[in-house]
């Protein structure tokens, strides 16, 4: 049966229209990753605008940007006025990258990168007034280490801007850079979308550096999916729950207007919203 459903999911793969992603843009040379996440800093933040004002957030802060990647995003906050900008981050190598694009973009004075696990920060209390946890709760092995962490870190009356797209949105698997269909974590066994990415992707130059960064195999010797941990609304509501934590601010967005009344019922709130908006006061 899995074979048969990796035939079927390869086939029917091509039907659904690519996604930009900036894993190809980089193969590509179109841009890089720090790039790409520079050009796409508005969006980052776009959702939290109706509420907040770029120098609410940012202003002469200090900014702690939580999975930080290659800088991009960093760079963005930095030119919204941060006073600095500390990005966090697990992967070695984007220490280099961010370093370099700072300095291509002339913020090597008001950006630090560190390697550091979000659970377990070398920083003080109330370092911080700002965190930006973009993307990021649905990527930490422990996110409720990783919020407490956050709330450690920032200052008293210093805010958290979080969110992140829940695991049942149309790409929630974060396979997209190979695997088109939405909602393909859905419709297909978790074993079968990794056989059909790592397929997809084996021939690319960085095919084996995506494999890589993208699955691990448990203590049984199966592989799974680690980039992620699966976050879904209902966990990360129990998580605010069990921290005690009141939101300041919270909105789930659905991923298309016309889906937003449905959106907000239980069978489908999952699925149909993209993305969960939360802001945390200290």
């Amino acid at each position: 049966m899995s074979k048969f459903g990796e035939k079927v999911l390869k086939t029917i793969n091509p039907i659904f229209p690519k996604q930009v992603h900036p894993f190809n843009l980089q193969l590509d040379k179109k841009m890089t990753y720090a790039e790409w996440e520079f050009e796409k800093g508005q969006d980052t933040i776009k959702f939290y605008l109706e509420k907040f004002t770029t120098d609410e957030m940012f202003k002469d802060k200090e900014v702690i940007d939580f999975g930080c990647g290659a800088g991009g995003k960093s760079m963005y906050y930095a030119s919204l006025g941060a006073k600095h900008v500390t990005g966090v981050d697990i992967v070695e190598h984007y220490a280099e990258d961010s370093a370099k694009f700072a300095k291509e973009k002339g913020f090597e004075d008001v950006f630090t990168f560190k390697i550091a696990d979000a659970t377990k920060l070398p920083f003080n209390d109330d370092s911080f007034d700002t965190a930006i946890m973009n993307d990021f709760m649905e990527h930490v092995n422990k996110p409720e280490e990783a919020l407490k962490e956050a709330l450690r870190v920032v200052k008293p009356g210093g805010r958290i801007y979080l969110n992140f797209p829940p695991y049942s949105h149309p790409f929630g698997a974060h396979l997209s850079d190979a695997i088109n269909m939405p909602w393909c974590h859905k419709f297909f066994s978790e074993s079968t979308c990794i056989n059909v990415y790592k397929d997809l992707v084996k021939d690319l130059p960085d095919g084996k550096d995506r494999i890589k960064f993208r699955f691990s195999t448990d203590e049984n010797g199966k592989e799974y999916i680690s980039y992620i941990n699966k976050m879904t609304i209902k966990r990360f509501n129990k998580i605010l729950k069990d921290l005690n934590i009141t939101p300041f601010y919270y909105k789930e967005t659905p991923f298309k207007k016309f889906v937003a009344p449905f959106s907000k019922m239980a069978p489908f709130k999952e699925i149909l919203n993209k993305n969960v908006v939360c802001v945390i006061q200290k």
